[in-house]
């Protein structure tokens, strides 16, 4: 690990100003992670968008279930803006092995219901352990941020919930002053009622984590490496190197 290429100044942070680090760096590499996201972002959703022959809210579960996937790809991203690289959907690409395929079936199944997985899932990925040595990592990196990486899961959670009901309160707000919109007329009295509302909600859902899942990693991954910094020390060293260096 290069600690003087950071192009982000390290020093040790208030847990809650490290999320927000994260959150700006999301923001200045916002081309690149939405870039690389969408793109396999928009498979995963047409792959929901098919689940509707099976049950009208499959399609949701399918988004939901497929993030911590997801967000590997946005992790990836994220990690080299942290080094000041940008990165196109070929680098991504030529990545795929490491990004997509390893370690799939546990991203999917017990990993997906982590609370803090925003906050572990750097070690999981970008520090190539295994077996007893990537516990005893995951536990040390967990430390006392352990809370802090559940209140972040909590706050998007709550963000994404605002949000999506936000998005079904359009309706409300476009509707002309002289007129009032009839929930019971659009949904009750529909053909279809179950299929139209599961439609309206799962399209809602889709939208808010187009948007606001690479927000949810950054967090996740500034809290991470403010944890290195507090472990290892990362800001006196790149402190060091960067002055023998001039």
């Amino acid at each position: 690990m290069r600690v003087e290429a950071f192009s982000i100044r390290l020093r040790r942070r208030g847990k809650i100003e490290a999320t927000d680090l994260g959150i700006r760096l999301c923001q200045q590499a916002a081309r690149s992670v939405f870039a690389c996201y969408l793109r396999i972002y928009v498979p995963v959703l047409l792959l929901a968008i098919a689940s509707f022959e099976l049950a009208y809210w499959a399609p949701t579960l399918v988004i939901w279930w497929a993030k911590p996937w997801l967000d590997r790809s946005v992790l990836f991203v994220l990690s080299r803006a942290a080094f000041g690289q940008t990165t196109t959907f070929r680098d991504l690409w030529q990545a795929q092995r490491d990004v997509w395929w390893r370690q799939l079936l546990v991203t999917l199944t017990w990993r997906r219901l982590s609370p803090w997985r925003s906050l572990t899932q750097p070690v999981y990925q970008l520090e190539g352990l295994s077996g007893w040595k990537l516990r005893k990592r995951v536990v040390q990196i967990r430390g006392d941020h352990r809370n802090t990486g559940l209140l972040i899961t909590t706050a998007f959670s709550l963000a994404e919930l605002a949000l999506w009901s936000a998005l079904l309160s359009l309706a409300l707000w476009f509707v002309p002053g002289e007129q009032q919109f009839n929930w019971t007329a659009m949904f009750l009295e529909n053909e279809h009622p179950g299929q139209l509302a599961s439609y309206v909600t799962f399209g809602a859902y889709a939208v808010i984590v187009a948007f606001l899942e690479p927000f949810y990693v950054a967090a996740g991954f500034a809290l991470y490496l403010n944890r290195r910094v507090e472990l290892e020390a990362w800001d006196v060293e790149q402190e060091l190197r960067r002055a023998f260096t001039r």
